[in-house]
């Protein structure tokens, strides 16, 4: 790719500055073409141009592609940032330029929604640069609270010193990784040494690459390296972390309740839950009811189940590793027999003993029934004699007493074949009527 150099090396350049641009790739400085605003400006000239009108310059030379656009402001404020690299812990120095170099005062500088105020003058220092030091600047010039110009944002990007790179970025459990630790640009750098979180992890056997392998699940977590950048005696650099995170597959699928085979009522709720013992998240769960899925999630409720819930029930976890979850992972848990009986045995029971109760009450009501019944009817009346106990005689004085008449005893019963003259009363042939009065 092509370069373009600035001179002065600020950006934005500014038109007053009487800006000389650069371009630097292969071939020949004369096969250099030039752009403005995406247009072509001057083509075959050579390789460097002194800039007279403002605008968004490319150059182009031949094996070497476009050159990264360079921007020739001529607004009335301009803040302007070197064009070098920023490296973390140097420093830097922003500056706020009116129009034609005209004196600007009550400069405030704002990094993202942060306001800045620099100590004196235009320009605002930042040391030692950190990587939160990256984002967009801008800076604007006061009339008490009124805001009278503003420039247009410029970005900041400060680079780590030494940079962590990880071979692959999804990892499985049991794979291998290689944590890389390098210089800004790849310069050389010396005494290196690896942190997982901030215990060091060891020390690279050859150069500046760590190897882990077998890679298990607590191996996830940040890394970050650290090493001297210069020769001799040199500052200490330390990389940006770096997280790292080691996928584990699904495995040992479980249903709870753990038994292996239940036996419920009919009408009674049932609920079966599924996990894993194991896995990376995230875990997706699917129920199967004799080798058909019924239902997705880690919970099962069947309500107001009948004799058509019975059967075999397993659950499928699932997760879906590596970059786009192109790898799937599947584990099925163990067959749970499910058998749904029609009643429930209480219902059974309590139906059986109100039975029983009622069968007894009904029992009792008939003899109470045929005691009462009886009592109303009385003994039986004897029919076919006749019998009136003899009055005691009068006693007292001038009347004789003796032994008591003795009424004679009653007749044998007759034969059962009666006459004529039988069937006309009981009483016929006594001597006087009266005696069957009780009779009759």
């Amino acid at each position: 790719m092509s370069q373009l150099l600035l001179e002065p090396p600020w950006r934005p350049a500014v038109l007053w500055d009487q800006v000389t641009l650069t371009c630097q790739g292969l071939g020949t400085a004369g096969d250099t073409t030039w752009y403005r605003d995406g247009q072509r400006w001057w083509q075959k000239g050579g390789d460097h141009v002194t800039v007279t009108l403002s605008g968004t310059y490319t150059c182009d030379r031949p094996g070497s592609g476009h050159s990264p656009p360079v921007t020739v402001s001529h607004d009335w404020l301009v803040l302007q940032v070197p064009v070098r690299e920023l490296l973390e812990g140097d420093m830097v120095t922003l500056r706020c330029r009116g129009w034609r170099n005209r004196t600007v005062t009550s400069v405030s500088y704002r990094e993202r929604e942060k306001l800045r105020e620099p100590h004196g003058g235009t320009e605002l220092s930042l040391s030692p640069l950190q990587l939160h030091h990256s984002g967009s600047y801008s800076c604007k010039v006061l009339v008490g609270s009124w805001v009278l110009h503003e420039s247009a944002p410029v970005t900041m990007t400060v680079h780590a010193r030494l940079e962590l790179q990880v071979s692959a970025r999804e990892l499985l459990e049991g794979d291998t990784v290689t944590l890389r630790c390098l210089r800004w640009q790849n310069n050389p750098v010396t005494g290196v040494r690896f942190y997982h979180g901030d215990e060091e992890v060891g020390r690279p056997l050859n150069g500046a690459e760590l190897s882990l392998s077998p890679l298990q699940q607590n191996h996830s977590g940040h890394y970050s390296c650290g090493g001297r950048v210069d020769s001799g005696v040199s500052p200490w650099a330390q990389s940006a972390p770096v997280t790292v995170t080691v996928h584990v597959p699904v495995a040992n699928a479980t249903i709870t309740p753990g038994a292996l085979a239940h036996q419920v009522c009919a009408g009674d709720p049932v609920t079966l839950h599924c996990s894993v013992q194991v896995g990376s998240a995230p875990v997706t769960f699917t129920w199967l009811h004799n080798g058909q899925e019924v239902a997705r999630g880690p919970l099962l409720e069947l309500r107001d189940i009948d004799v058509g819930h019975s059967g075999t029930y397993q659950c499928v976890a699932t997760n879906q590793l590596g970059q786009d979850g192109h790898r799937v992972f599947r584990a099925l848990s163990p067959e749970l027999e499910l058998e749904v009986t029609p009643g429930s045995p209480w219902v059974t029971a309590v139906a059986v003993n109100v039975g029983r109760t009622l069968l007894f009450l009904l029992l009792l009501l008939a003899v109470i029934g045929g005691c009462h019944w009886w009592h109303r009817q009385g003994p039986p009346q004897r029919r076919g004699q006749c019998w009136t106990p003899t009055p005691l005689p009068p006693s007292g004085p001038g009347l004789s007493t003796g032994p008591p008449r003795v009424s004679p005893s009653p007749a044998p019963p007759r034969d059962p074949q009666v006459t004529n003259v039988e069937l006309s009363g009981p009483c016929e042939g006594q001597r006087d009527p009266r005696d069957c009065d009780d009779v009759l």
